[in-house]
């Protein structure tokens, strides 16, 4: 969707301040955990010890007998409804060490903690197990009633047969046949804020500020769950210090509410950062197997993948990370015979959920690193390889299979469609003649002789913004300010201020002028979640679309204030004119005031994507590295990232985008496992101090090219970037490694321990 302004592009393409920036910079911006009412009480959830058990019995009484406690919620205190198809409010089995059993409300978060530790719980504990493959074991501990797979059915996706028995088709056509494993790791988002909620009621009508990625959806869940009309509920997302997707819905919120209606004060729980790595949300762990056919010309005859994942006690986003894994493997690559073959299996671990990209890293991990070996095998040049065979502008070959009136899928297995934009090939070059990659390369250290140094590639693909229907609602106030009204929520990345700035082209106002108010499904259209960088795309279309309606309605009130024909109208600067007489004109504030009570108001719901195309991002990466042989240590020492995602609206803030992903996936390479241990269910190394994130010391310098890309389908040319650059840091890193070192590195993180091991082995 794009639309012309009346005046030249002045806010689009510049980087204008963040709208939240002052507040956060000078403390006032409050986050859910600073939100504080009269009369508040403190909440803190019982957790089970045992990664498997039934709750024979929850006795409340010594808590309750403690001074300044107002309310214990158990078991018993809640009905059978679900806030997910495999998780009640509250449950009598518990299915991993930390999982909630009951929760405490006490005038301060000290008395809470002690009345927490007088609860008396009485468990039969069972049988457990937390390895995914033993899950599946016929008889393996069942954690739910309809057994261990956290999907209804495994995954079976294909285009093309590339088990054909024909010999010039899929595997039979390949000179060689290349096959590995994979292992990537569960590991934690590690925010900077814990999540959050506070509930409080009046009368029967119930608040909620939490931390969320999703107010309208999260209003409807705990309405169902507490038996209340969705209209009687109110959830408000206060700003947010860091998501990266991962403020996943557990049970506090549900639980906070309870507490509150039970004591009649509003109750706030607050996660300890123990309880963010344990009890939060984590990355899929798992693993993968690829196999892949190539002739000796270097070309691609058959990709195979078949992955199983482990989803932890409960399913949480476990059909959606199941399918984006499949995506690189399905799609990047140009290739008429492709399968994906997908099980994600529930185990005694904790749950795991969204994650920056779900589902892609572990998906490009394999297929990035096992491209490389493709292109060993026949002694190409990794770059003319990935130029050779990267998926073109008119997408895969075969038939399209979506009815011509439907929207194509994001994550198409299909051929036959075209791609709205492919800037692949751009990226790859620019990023290739950034980096040096033709440049002759010293792959030791004169200086150092333990020090060996190594250069790695990988490119990737993602879905380039459709997702859910989004809406957007534009207002004109009587002081002229543009009012964009949306349900949908900033996770951190910038996406409030995006939007705006569309508004504000497509308004032709300066970007001080648009006041947004997001986040509160109090006075909002509904609004998804923000997920699968849609936000910019989906939301960004509705907001294009209503600046479309309100420019209409701006025009025809203007026409006959003017007496002039709307063909003889232009907006500019926050006023309609007559094109060729610039001293008549009326600014906003007055049309708004001659139709006072009434209001400009237009209002655009949208379902994002086109029927005609593909709308997907790409990119690629370029990197540098330094091994220490004596130590195993890996730094990356120079980076480059060349992505296509369409127009880009605020260069400072897509620059954020980039390098943060970058540095964040240092540690899913490099460093990062939530380690469960295997006799005890425990997880080994909830805190900062063991989970090994990456630290400003190790991050790298990085350069970011963006293609000179537009793209027609989405909102000024724009598509998503949030999620795309974190895909490909594990596999150009794990390439880097066999450059320097000549050891290929098949199981995630890349730990010294294993460099060493990996070292004395070869």
């Amino acid at each position: 969707m794009t639309t012309t302004p009346s005046s030249p592009l002045t806010t689009v393409g510049r980087s204008v301040p963040r709208y939240e920036l002052a507040d956060k910079l000078s403390g006032a911006a409050q986050y859910s955990a600073d939100i504080s009412l009269p009369g508040m009480l403190h909440g803190v959830i019982v957790r089970s010890p045992h990664p498997h058990a039934d709750v024979l019995s929850v006795d409340p009484s010594q808590a309750l007998a403690l001074s300044g406690v107002r309310a214990v919620v158990t078991p018993q205190d809640v009905s059978d409804a679900r806030l997910a198809p495999d998780m009640l409010v509250l449950d009598t089995r518990v299915r991993f060490v930390g999982d909630e059993v009951a929760a405490v409300a006490a005038d301060d978060l000290d008395t809470a903690r002690r009345a927490a530790a007088l609860v008396r719980v009485e468990y039969s504990v069972l049988p457990f197990v937390t390895d995914p493959v033993a899950a599946l074991e016929p008889d393996a501990p069942q954690i739910h009633p309809h057994g261990n797979l956290a999907i209804p059915e495994p995954l079976a996706l294909q285009r093309g047969d590339p088990y054909s028995l024909q010999s010039n088709a899929g595997f039979a056509a390949a000179d060689i046949v290349l096959e590995e494993t994979y292992h990537l790791p569960t590991h934690s988002a590690t925010p900077l804020e814990p999540r959050a909620a506070l509930a409080s009621w009046e009368g029967d009508h119930l608040t909620v500020w939490k931390s969320t990625r999703g107010v309208h959806v999260d209003r409807d869940v705990l309405a169902q769950a507490l038996g209340l009309d969705a209209a009687n509920v109110r959830v408000i997302g206060p700003n947010m210090g860091g998501s990266y997707g991962n403020k996943d819905e557990s049970r506090m919120a549900a639980l906070a509410a309870l507490l509150s209606r039970q004591s009649g004060r509003p109750v706030r729980i607050e996660y300890s950062r123990e309880e963010e790595f344990v009890a939060g949300r984590t990355r899929h762990g798992g693993r993968i197997n690829l196999r892949i056919g190539i002739t000796r010309d270097g070309d691609i005859t058959a990709i195979h993948g078949d992955a199983l994942m482990d989803s932890g006690a409960y399913q949480a986003t476990a059909p959606q990370m199941t399918r984006r894994i499949g995506q690189g493997i399905l799609y990047l690559y140009r290739c008429p015979n492709v399968r994906f073959d997908a099980r994600t299996v529930t185990t005694n671990r904790p749950v795991a959920g969204s994650y920056r990209a779900l589902g892609a890293p572990q998906g490009h991990f394999a297929l990035e690193t096992l491209m490389d070996r493709a292109a060993e095998a026949i002694g190409m040049d990794p770059l003319a390889f990935r130029l050779r065979n990267h998926v073109p502008p008119e997408g895969q070959a075969g038939p399209r299979l979506t009815p011509l009136d439907q929207i194509v899928d994001g994550q198409p297995v299909e051929g036959g469609i075209p791609f709205s934009s492919n800037g692949m090939e751009e990226c790859l070059r620019r990023g290739a003649a950034e980096f040096g990659w033709a440049e002759p390369f010293e792959h030791a250290d004169p200086s150092d002789p333990f020090i060996r140094r190594g250069r790695g590639i990988s490119i990737m693909l993602y879905r380039g913004g459709v997702g859910f229907d989004s809406a957007a609602r534009l207002a004109i106030g009587d002081d002229g300010k543009v009012h964009l009204i949306s349900g949908l929520i900033d996770v951190g990345e910038g996406a409030v201020t995006v939007l705006c700035q569309l508004a504000a082209e497509a308004l032709a106002v300066p970007y001080e002028d648009v006041i947004p108010r997001f986040a509160d499904t109090q006075g909002t259209p509904d609004a998804p979640i923000t997920a699968g960088s849609a936000a910019t795309f989906s939301t960004g279309t509705a907001v294009v679309q209503a600046a479309d309606s309100l420019r209409e309605q701006l025009l025809e009130a203007a026409a006959g204030r003017l007496e002039a024909d709307v063909s003889a109208l232009s907006i500019t600067d926050g006023a309609v004119g007559v094109a060729d007489d610039p001293a008549r004109r009326v600014t906003y504030a007055e049309l708004a005031r001659a139709v006072a009570p009434q209001t400009f108001t237009a209002e655009a719901t949208i379902t994002p994507g086109s029927p005609d195309y593909i709308v997907n991002s790409f990119g690629a990466h370029f990197c540098e590295i330094e091994v220490d042989t004596a130590t195993g240590r890996v730094r990356v020492t120079r980076y480059v990232a060349a992505h296509d995602s369409g127009r880009i609206i605020n260069p400072r803030t897509a620059l954020n985008q980039v390098e943060g992903a970058i540095s964040q996936m240092l540690g899913f390479a490099l460093s990062e496992e939530l380690i469960t241990d295997e006799p005890t269910g425990v997880t080994l190394n909830g805190s900062y101090l063991e989970h090994k994130s990456p630290t400003i010391q190790d991050y790298p310098d990085i350069t970011t090219i963006f293609a000179d890309v537009i793209d027609p389908i989405g909102p000024m040319g724009a598509k998503a970037l949030g999620e795309v650059p974190s895909v490909g840091v594990a596999p150009a890193i794990a390439n880097a490694l066999y450059d320097a070192i000549g050891v290929r590195f098949t199981r995630l993180p890349i730990t010294p321990d294993r460099v060493l091991n990996a070292l004395a082995q070869r």
